[in-house]
């Protein structure tokens, strides 16, 4: 196998920048936001783009954290118990703007999940999605609304994001397997 590095810190700092920017211009007012990240980078990139919001508009934007391992449609299939995390939710969705946030957005199963667990919280005004990396090859009709990196992949390919506060440093790996 072989890995090579494709975004670095910088440039992952840029794209989550540039996707709180579009939040910024795409919602007239920030009051009903909300935004979820997926367990487990996608908290990270969640709290990053909130921590952005604060700088840049002064306004404090809930974060949640949402577990999605008992939605996943792949688990029934394995003869394993899943393990299962909490997912915590800080404020009801009811009527709220919610922005899902994960790391790489690939099938689409893993929104699809989010989705249905988020459905239990409460029903939002409206779900947008943001993603730090959308790669391609979806299985289902779901599209990223914001997106830091296009980054097109083969199918034997791995997308491995790594940041600061779970591997120690921020960057975004190409993992080419059989190579």
């Amino acid at each position: 196998m072989s890995t090579k590095e494709v975004v670095d810190a910088v440039t992952m700092k840029r794209a989550l920048t540039r996707i709180t920017y579009e939040i910024i211009e795409r919602n007239r007012g920030l009051e009903d936001l909300v935004l979820v990240g997926i367990k487990t980078r996608g908290i990270y990139i969640a709290r990053r783009i909130a921590e952005r919001l604060k700088q840049l508009e002064d306004i404090e934007v809930p974060v949640g954290e949402l577990d999605i391992t008992l939605y996943r449609d792949d688990q029934k299939a394995k003869n394993e118990d899943p393990e299962v995390h909490s997912s915590t939710i800080p404020v009801n969705l009811e009527g709220r703007e919610v922005i899902v946030v994960d790391d790489v957005l690939y099938t689409g199963r893993t929104i699809r999940a989010a989705l249905d667990a988020i459905m239990d919280y409460g029903r939002p005004r409206k779900i947008s999605l943001a993603v730090l990396v959308d790669r391609g090859h979806r299985e289902l009709p779901i599209r990223a609304d914001y997106v830091g990196k296009n980054i097109p992949t083969s199918l034997t390919e791995e997308i491995i994001v790594e940041m600061e506060e779970a591997d120690g440093k921020d960057r975004i790996l190409i993992d080419k397997a059989g190579e």
